[in-house]
């Protein structure tokens, strides 16, 4: 199996995926990383690993696409970049498994349509990030970004892609499936959630209703599906208080002589908490409805991150997830022709 990683365009340059590599072919004797960025700068990193060099390839790319750029533009014009070449590696070798970047999102995005398209019968693909729950679970929020504005029919899609990405990532045999609104009860929300709920009921997915924003952690659910502008917005709001909340409470340990004292009796479970809300520890967000595998990871991602989005590639194209959307997808169709 083969995986491409963009080892550019990420915060914390080429040294976060050159380690997060070298030990992913340490960990998988049925693994060959391409990285694709500058050759030299990259041979020269690994230098410092041990490893089986058979192992390891690089692709020469010479430029880097920003955050600042174009995504559309950058993607046409910069065809040395690491992650264009990255996108041509995965769209011309039939043994790349899918492929993992930590650069511009837009970039990745418009890249992913342009050199690899959609799945057939997917109307749009879509951003699927994934949470930490309280009661030790994940949740999946589609979409987190990529489409602002959607019909039913676009929800409906992210909710069958999502089912299937649960399925093949964490075995979950019938993920619960909720749309993001203002309450819980049917009829809450505006005319397109009315619309999407009804549509969401005929789907062959396990629809188990409408959820609020605070209930987004509680393990209540497997998936959570909205649009991407509302669906960023719970995300952003959701980092942001999480953010808030363990700075405060740093703060007030370091008030007191007393408070210090007791985060020493609470280390354990403090380094416990610290090590749940760190995203690191759950890879990146994949880019659901295209042909081939897509990881869009952090972008200030460390070795520990980059790792976990290998082993998201790897356990999905390991379960066959593009083709297993492909069949649900048939029989959504036969059902309609029925």
């Amino acid at each position: 199996m083969k995986i491409v990683v963009d080892a550019y365009g990420n915060d914390l340059g080429p040294i976060a995926p050159v380690e997060a590599s070298v030990n992913a072919v340490k960990k998988y004797d049925d693994l060959k990383i391409i990285l694709s960025g500058n050759k030299d700068e990259l041979q020269e990193l690994l230098c410092g690993f041990e490893y089986n060099e058979d192992a390891i390839e690089i692709v020469d790319a010479k430029t880097v696409i920003s955050n600042e750029e174009s995504p559309t533009e950058a993607v046409k014009s910069k065809t040395d970049s690491s992650l264009v070449k990255a996108f041509e590696t995965l769209k011309q070798d039939e043994e790349v498994a899918g492929l993992i970047s930590c650069g511009s999102t837009g970039a990745v995005l418009t890249a992913s349509f342009l050199k690899i398209g959609r799945i057939k019968g997917i109307s749009r693909p879509a951003l699927c990030p994934i949470l930490p729950t309280k009661d030790g679970g994940n949740v999946m929020l589609i979409d987190s970004g990529a489409n602002i504005d959607c019909k039913p029919i676009n929800i409906c899609h992210f909710a069958i892609l999502a089912s299937s990405y649960a399925k093949s990532l964490f075995n979950i045999e019938n993920p619960r499936v909720a749309l993001l609104n203002i309450g819980t009860e049917d009829k809450k929300g505006n005319e397109f959630c009315h619309e999407c709920f009804e549509e969401l009921k005929k789907m062959p997915i396990n629809f188990v209703g409408n959820m609020e924003a605070r209930d987004f952690l509680s393990g209540k659910y497997d998936i959570v599906v909205a649009d991407g502008f509302y669906g960023n917005i719970l995300l952003k709001a959701t980092e942001g208080a999480v953010l808030f909340v363990t700075n405060e409470l740093k703060t007030e340990i370091k008030k007191s002589v007393k408070s210090k004292i007791g985060a020493l009796f609470m280390k354990k479970s403090l380094k416990n908490l610290k090590k749940k809300l760190n995203y690191n520890n759950y890879g990146g967000a994949a880019f659901l409805g295209i042909k081939k595998i897509v990881i869009k990871g952090h972008g200030a991602s460390d070795s520990t991150a980059f790792l976990k989005c290998i082993e998201q590639v790897r356990t999905l194209y390991k379960n066959d997830y593009c083709n297993q959307i492909e069949s649900e997808l048939a029989v959504l169709g036969e059902q309609k022709n029925a």
